[in-house]
């Protein structure tokens, strides 16, 4: 039988899931599964998660890998905690030794150099040790199983395979890059739909990742190898950067917004970005979803939220400012009353002087997880670590080298960082989490969730499913196809620029479990790629 797994001929419909003891969402079904493996087998939530993240990095690497960085809200007995596990720079790289590189405007995206300290080991460990049930290297059998075994490829994975492969066949040159042909390619050629593939170099690194409690990575022979090709291949890593790493404990930022509290983890994270909008639009009342005002106030308040994001966030020990003040009360009415009848630049404002895969759980017992980990742009550098499958994000390319710049590259400091992890709440109570990702289109994705849910009465499913906008610089917008188009003409009558766009790829990948007040667990997931809810 012959089909084109990818050709949508009807609109799909999908319905929310409901279930008791527990859920998972995720962009895959092997990944969800083997979180729903690990809550039968009497993890919790959290437990559930590292399953799931673990999974992804083998049957998605297209998108994350062992490499990564991570970020988490966890809902764990009443109280909601945040875990920062981004990594900085090596301590022996500098703009001035990237310059001599060749480099002298941006940073560049692929190779060692715009490699930062892995965070997604360190994340693993940090909350099954803090959280879990289970043991470290238990929660890790499904993924070490999926490695070992093979897996084959769903529609849209094959999809970004071949995409990657094509792309990286253009891009990537030199011995640096070999390693990365030989694990994720066939012979150079891309993985189709529907064929298998196994990863046991990735197998045997997830075994002493998960048997040593990530030292291995971090201390052990992991560590060796990596900083050994680095240093052989002209990067910047030495032993102590991987030793001296830890993922950080925060605080949750939030804002109240129209009844409910939305949260994310505090800067260098992107998350505070959505949380300025929400702010800024928490002055308006919103009654209907098609309607041109409405678009307008989002389009403008998105503008003038990256544009502060932009100008302020990085490393939080680097900031200027104190990240609080950029969401005060008095900060969201004030940018309110600039937004006028027409479309504006994005401009910042000064304070008063003084780029993924998404997952959440919830188990029976009433703890949820918001979790996001990324090698940001696809596999990320294009480095993978020689024997074990390790793939090396890229995030080090948000830097800039200019010394006067906000977020100004320097030894140890970690940069701007686009994943983030959504949380919602209501008087107190766990509502759950949520998430949407895709680089920048990120906190433009929490906003229009949030508003679907809040503002619009959807639920879940359909507050994922509904046409998705993405500010792309100055006044530019990109719509989905599927966005009205009397309501696209009015907007550019406003001075908006839009362009529609072909197809939903490049507006985000979410996923929404909430909990009723009966204890129900009712889930959400994204119908433009391979998602999927598993649940019990």
């Amino acid at each position: 039988m012959e089909f084109d797994a990818l050709y949508q001929n009807y609109p799909s419909n999908r319905y929310c899931v409901t279930a008791r003891n527990g859920m998972v969402c995720t962009g895959s079904n092997l990944a969800t599964a083997a979180g729903l493996e690990i809550l039968k087998k009497g993890g919790n939530a959290v437990d559930a998660a590292i399953a799931t993240a673990a999974a992804l990095t083998v049957v998605e690497p297209t998108a994350n890998g062992i490499g990564s960085d991570a970020f988490a809200l966890v809902w764990m007995k009443d109280k909601l905690y945040g875990l920062n596990s981004s990594g900085p720079a090596p301590k022996n790289i500098s703009i001035d030794k990237v310059k001599a590189l060749g480099y002298n405007d941006k940073m560049p995206v692929y190779g060692w150099t715009p490699v930062t300290v892995p965070g997604a080991p360190k994340a693993w460990a940090k909350l099954s040790e803090r959280f879990g049930k289970l043991s470290l290297y238990e929660c890790l059998e499904p993924a070490i199983r999926y490695a070992k075994d093979g897996y084959h490829l769903s529609p849209m994975l094959a999809k970004m395979f071949k995409n990657a492969t094509e792309k990286y066949h253009k891009t990537l040159d030199g011995a640096a890059f070999k390693e990365w042909f030989r694990v994720f390619t066939k012979d150079g050629k891309p993985y189709e739909f529907g064929e298998m593939i196994t990863l046991p170099d990735h197998a045997k690194s997830l075994e002493l990742i998960g048997k040593t409690n990530a030292k291995a990575f971090y201390e052990g022979e992991i560590a060796d190898a990596l900083v050994r090709q680095s240093q052989r291949d002209g990067g910047f890593f030495c032993k102590e950067d991987l030793a001296a790493f830890d993922a950080r404990w925060v605080e949750p930022i939030g804002v109240h917004y129209h009844g409910y509290d939305v949260w994310e983890i505090p800067p260098n994270g992107q998350g505070i970005v959505a949380l300025m909008a929400l702010n800024i639009l928490k002055e308006f009342n919103f009654c209907h979803k098609e309607d041109t005002i409405s678009f307008h106030r989002q389009f403008e308040a998105i503008k003038m939220a990256f544009a502060d994001g932009m100008k302020y966030v990085t490393d939080p020990q680097e900031m200027a400012v104190d990240y609080h003040d950029l969401i005060t009360k008095e900060r969201g009415a004030a940018r309110a009353k600039e937004i006028s009848d027409i479309a504006k630049e994005p401009q910042f404002k000064e304070l008063p002087k003084s780029g993924t895969v998404y997952l959440c759980t919830a188990d029976g017992e009433g703890n949820m997880v918001s979790y996001i980990q990324s090698n940001y742009m696809g596999f990320g550098s294009g480095i993978v670590v020689e024997g074990y499958g390790v793939a090396l994000q890229n995030r080090g390319a948000d830097f800039s080298l200019d010394p006067e710049h906000y977020n100004a590259l320097k030894p140890g400091k970690r940069t701007y960082h686009t994943i983030i992890p959504g949380f919602l709440t209501k008087d107190g109570k766990a509502i759950g989490p949520f998430g949407v990702m895709g680089g920048y289109m990120q906190p433009q994705g929490h906003v229009q969730v949030v508003m679907n849910l809040i503002d619009y009465h959807m639920n879940p499913q359909m507050a994922l499913d509904a046409p998705r906008w993405q500010w792309m610089h100055g006044k530019k917008f990109m719509v989905e196809p599927s966005f009205p188009l009397a309501i696209v003409q009015q907007l550019q009558a406003m001075g908006h620029e839009i362009e529609i766009a072909s197809n939903g790829v490049a507006f985000g990948r979410g996923q929404i479990i909430w909990r009723l007040d009966n204890g129900v667990l009712v889930g959400g997931c994204e119908s433009r790629t391979d998602s999927n809810i598993a649940c019990y």
